[in-house]
């Protein structure tokens, strides 16, 4: 976690300058540490004075940002040279009907001031590890107030994304990435709270949650391919409409299926059997009936407003074009948006998440070297726990693992409910055998185990979700409560794989 606080001696140009690099920083560890705690957020502000004839110092917090004052102090001047050179009328998608002309100049004109410090940020990213992002900038006391993202370049590339320069009607960008839709909604609060009578006051008094943003961020991305499609964002609301249909069962059955969203007449689809009368996305029930009838092979065909007709993907797509994508509903309120084969978004239970890999190997051996510490000595137990772990995670029906110091006392208290076996160390095919039934396995680090078929105890916290399953909730409340070095794996039926400690729960509440 970094520290932001405005060192001594640097400008304050207005009173909740310091918080407001506080809370920004906090809001922003916690909506990208959601996605994937490898991005390492850094809030940045950078002030540039509005009058470069006055005598008012730039700034720029905090130092541990790292980066060179002197390449933006003219910024401020190849931004608006930069607007003159357009003018009011080379972008009509940037105004809306009534707008004046005084706010449309003042419009290109920070939209100038912006695209000149990203020009300058990439020129500085251009050897470093690091990406940073600009925000608007905002008139604050005789300043351009910008905030800037700093982020692992890394891990920002290891995930898909569509291509850039698409925007809505209004000239705004759309996202290509769940990553980029939740940097637009970060940067959306921030330039909010700026605009205030009391600039930056917003995110200290009313802060968003963070999967609220989460999910204006997924929003944000499953806008795009509508819009590819030529349908109306705003008509279509994608996300919402997915997560719906996924939360709905028919005759008791989880919907699994895929739709495909193109165009009719796409080269790329053929019709299996038209409909009639096309049954709008909207009409939720009805779509999740006709999911029922896809299979393997055959698909629903949507183009972003209305199921046509149920065929297949054929020939070669070419990707360039981004005007076909997939829906995979996994299984209940899960899914996946997918392009060209990859998978650019999850959700589940309606909170989006990046298509990470189910487990993590570095981050298990660091969850593990976190709670046993002292106890895993030899690289040789770690790797079989992880060989364990893998295999676990590959149960269709899901399960759990739970890894304690304490394994054979705890068997004989949970004797009851639970099945004794003799200790046995773990192999991939006796993990595979074990699993295949309900409960918990009970093993220690040293990848003995004790029992199966596990019921867990432990006392109800407050802190587990209602929008998780039973499974994860027992897994949840067996953790807080145990008093001895725990890990639980937990593995849900939608593939999902996660890692509870009393560490990474106490670390998910603070944020």
């Amino acid at each position: 976690m970094y520290s932001v606080l405005a060192p001594t001696g640097h400008a304050t140009i207005w009173p909740h300058q310091s918080r407001y690099l506080e809370e920004a920083q906090a809001t922003a560890q916690a909506l990208f540490d959601a996605l994937d705690d490898d991005l390492q957020p850094l809030v940045i502000v950078l002030a540039l004075p509005t009058d470069p004839t006055k005598d008012l110092p730039p700034v720029l917090e905090p130092t541990q940002a790292d980066l060179p004052l002197a390449p933006f102090t003219d910024v401020v001047a190849r931004g608006r040279a930069q607007q003159l050179l357009g003018g009011p009328s080379y972008d009509a998608a940037f105004r809306e009907e009534g707008v004046s002309l005084e706010l449309l100049q003042r419009r290109f004109e920070m939209r100038g001031v912006r695209a000149a410090v990203q020009e300058t940020l990439e020129e500085l990213d251009a050897e470093s590890p690091h990406q940073h992002f600009s925000s608007w900038p905002v008139r604050v006391n005789g300043y351009f107030v910008v905030t800037i993202l700093r982020m692992e370049r890394k891990p920002l590339r290891a995930y898909p994304a569509l291509r850039p320069d698409r925007y809505y009607t209004n000239g705004r960008p759309l996202a290509t990435s769940l990553v980029e839709g939740a940097l637009f909604k970060f940067n959306e609060e921030c330039v909010k709270a700026l605009n205030e009578p009391e600039p930056g006051a917003g995110l200290l008094f009313r802060p968003r949650e963070t999967d609220e943003l989460l999910r204006a961020a997924g929003k944000s991305l499953l806008d795009t391919p509508a819009q590819a499609l030529g349908a109306d964002p705003g008509m279509a609301r994608l996300f919402y409409t997915l997560n719906t249909i996924s939360s709905l069962r028919y005759e008791g059955a989880a919907g699994e299926g895929r739709m495909l969203l193109a165009r009719r007449g796409h080269p790329n689809i053929e019709e299996v059997f038209a409909l009639t009368c096309p049954t709008e996305l909207s009409d939720y029930r009805a779509v999740r009936k006709l999911l029922e009838m896809a299979s393997a092979d055959v698909h629903l065909l949507a183009d972003g407003e209305k199921v046509y007709a149920l065929g297949r993907q054929v020939g070669h797509y070419d990707a360039s074009r981004e005007d076909l994508f997939v829906i995979h509903f996994v299984t209940h309120y899960a899914w996946e948006f997918e392009h060209a084969g990859q998978v650019l978004m999850r959700s589940r239970y309606g909170l989006p998440t990046l298509p990470r890999p189910r487990l993590n190997k570095l981050r298990f051996k660091r969850d593990l070297k976190r709670t046993f510490d002292g106890l895993i000595t030899k690289t040789e137990q770690a790797t079989r726990l992880w060989e364990v772990v893998l295999e676990a995670s590959r149960q269709p029906k899901g399960t759990l693992l739970v890894i304690t110091t304490e394994a054979l006392a705890e068997a004989d208290r949970l004797k009851l409910q639970c099945t004794l076996i003799e200790p046995v160390p773990l192999t991939p095919l006796i993990t595979q055998l074990i699993t295949a039934i309900d409960g918990a396995v009970l093993l220690d680090p040293e990848g003995y185990c004790y029992s199966i078929g596990v019921i867990l105890d432990g006392k109800a916290s407050g802190h587990g979700t209602s929008t998780r399953g039973a499974r994860y909730n027992s897994a949840v409340r067996y953790v807080e409560s145990s008093p001895y070095p725990c890990l639980v794996i937990v593995v849900s039926e939608d593939g999902m794989v996660d890692v509870l400690t009393k560490e990474n729960l106490a670390e998910s509440r603070a944020q």
